[in-house]
């Protein structure tokens, strides 16, 4: 490994004294790089491009062997002590398999120190898992096992086949009763019915002498796998004792420093229940340095560097936000203290009045605007449904029939009736209402038409995002034909068979769908002016007079 320079600090090897800094901090979830950010990060990819520090796979190079395991990259503009502007560069996770390179601001703790508490524990804990596989693994264990399985097998028939026989007999016998009342008299039938009783009685003596036989032999043979399983509850409750106090220690030494110098732990952060791997991520590792040693944070980005992993959509060199789940609690901490933006989602939600485009006494269909909430939002209140509300507020509604993603602009359908609402409900549910979207690429594929089927579920550590997971996702089909192409785009439609979540931006932006984002798609693309996709067209029957209805609304791209 790399002997660790005393400092991270990198200066820019391009003039930036023509680049303003910005006045505030950049909000970490939903940004435009700073150019000073965006010159930081060229640097650090000719970095990586060139480097022999370290050997690990990004999946850029057909021919390098090994896993193929994509990185996140942070870089933090800073100022230091002398007033010099320069950056410093981080990864999230380990890279190469190793937590300290020299190029690389250090983690906020290193878990894989030699000599630390944790590699000890964790040689501990690894210890306890090889005497637990041992016995797991061991033939007398498998054989025991195997012992008591056969015999609780061999009782339950024996037992079993001693019941039937019971019943049988009592059949038997009680059809002899009836054949001996006939020719027996009074006496003789008392003498032949003791005589059928007392074969009744043995035959249930012999089922409790079974039972009793089985269950002393079981005890026998159960004795001895209980050694065993009381030594793997010994070692697994002395495993689970270890790990709960090691990780306590690692919520300890997680600690997060803010720009006023105080600090707080991930166990306070998270109430002593954090997502595995908080604090691993570039921004908190770039802020806690800076902290540290005095540096001055004044802008922020991050990017990807290599292959796409399978679930998340993850293009190369491109920025993304930090995480919500595991850095949003950490940054709102390590943040404070800063002038940092608002979040520019909230200042472009657009507020102006709706476009209505068809409207009965039963129901209407409006235009809904780009960066407008079809339902308030936790901070945003205003939205589709309150624009309705106020200006029917007697409808009885529910009024919101189906929904259009915030950045999505286009054709919404809303009742003006309960009965209304559950009848165009039904209708999506049966997907007899045709929708058609029109959406911008951001590139050209090659197929004029097909289906994506990729299925959805929402990113828990990093929500709204959605990843494709075959395991829990929700089936998601859509149907697509391209309309034209230029050199660096294509129009389409899209016809979408389910309704999940992001679902077109996905099965566009996906490797494995189209590949190729739609313009304007911050969270599965790049950033544009807005979000080229629009709800077009639909389909539906109306909910009273029956009459098919088809409307469009061209798009505004």
């Amino acid at each position: 490994m790399s002997k660790i320079q005393p400092t991270h600090f990198h200066t820019f090897q391009e003039d930036i004294s023509q680049i303003s800094l910005p006045n505030e901090f950049t909000f970490p979830f939903y940004y435009s790089p700073h150019p000073l950010s965006v010159l930081a990060s060229n640097q650090v990819q000719k970095y990586l491009e060139n480097q022999t520090d370290f050997e690990h796979n990004f999946g850029l190079n057909a021919t390098q062997k090994g896993l193929v395991i994509g990185k996140m990259f942070g870089v933090l503009v800073v100022e230091n002590a002398e007033n010099e502007i320069g950056f410093l560069a981080a990864f999230s996770g380990k890279l190469a398999d190793e937590n300290l390179h020299s190029y690389f601001v250090p983690p906020v703790f290193d878990m894989l120190q030699k000599d630390g508490f944790f590699k000890q524990e964790e040689e501990i804990v690894n210890a306890l898992n090889s005497d637990l596989e041992a016995i797991e693994n061991s033939s007398a264990y498998l054989e025991a096992k195997s012992e008591v399985a056969k015999l609780e097998i061999e009782a339950t028939e024996d037992i079993s086949k001693q019941k039937k026989r019971i019943k049988t007999l009592k059949k038997e016998r009680d059809h002899k009763r009836k054949e001996a009342k006939l020719s027996l008299n009074e006496t003789e039938f008392q003498k032949f019915n003791l005589q059928l009783d007392e074969e009744s009685r043995q035959e249930k003596i012999l089922l409790k002498k079974m039972e009793t036989y089985w269950r002393l032999t079981l005890k026998t043979v159960r004795e001895k796998l209980t050694v065993f399983d009381n030594e793997i509850l010994r070692i697994k409750q002395e495993r689970k004792e270890k790990s709960a106090a090691l990780q306590q220690r690692l919520f300890d030494k997680y600690t997060f420093l803010n720009a006023n110098g105080n600090t707080k732990s991930v166990g306070e952060i998270f109430d002593n229940n954090p997502p595995a791997a908080a604090g691993e991520c570039a921004a908190p590792k770039l802020l806690q340095y800076a902290y540290q040693h005095n540096l001055k944070p004044i802008a922020m980005a991050e990017f990807w560097w290599g292959a796409s992993p399978k679930s998340e959509v993850r293009k190369h060199q491109q920025f993304y936000p930090s995480c919500r789940s595991k850095c949003e609690p950490i940054l709102g901490h390590m943040l404070e203290g800063i002038q940092v933006a608002k979040n520019p989602i909230q200042e472009a939600v657009k507020t102006a009045p709706l476009e209505i485009i068809f409207e009965d006494e039963y129901m209407l269909a409006v235009n809904k605007p780009e960066e407008m909430l079809s339902v308030p939002g936790k901070t945003i209140k205003e939205s589709v449904y309150t624009f309705i509300k106020e200006r029917y507020p007697e409808a009885t509604g529910p009024l919101i029939v189906h929904r259009l993603d915030m950045s999505t602009s286009g054709i919404m359908l809303l009742a003006k009736n309960e009965s209304v609402y559950k009848n165009l409900q039904s209708q999506f549910i049966k997907r007899s209402i045709k929708k058609r979207y029109v959406a911008l690429l951001n590139g050209k594929i090659t197929q004029e038409k097909g289906i994506i089927e990729l299925p959805l579920r929402v990113d828990l550590d990093n929500r709204p995002m959605q990843l494709v997971c075959y395991e829990h996702g929700k089936p998601a089909k859509t149907k697509f034909k391209v309309v034209s192409k230029t050199e660096n785009q294509t129009r389409i439609h899209f016809f979408p068979i389910t309704g999940r979540t992001h679902q077109l931006r996905v099965h566009s932006a996906h490797v494995n769908g189209l590949n190729c984002a739609i313009v304007g798609d911050d969270l599965y693309g790049t950033k544009a002016n807005r979000l080229h996709l629009h709800a077009e067209e639909i389909t539906f029957q109306h909910p009273v007079s029956r009459e098919e209805i088809t409307l469009i609304q061209k798009a505004p791209f």
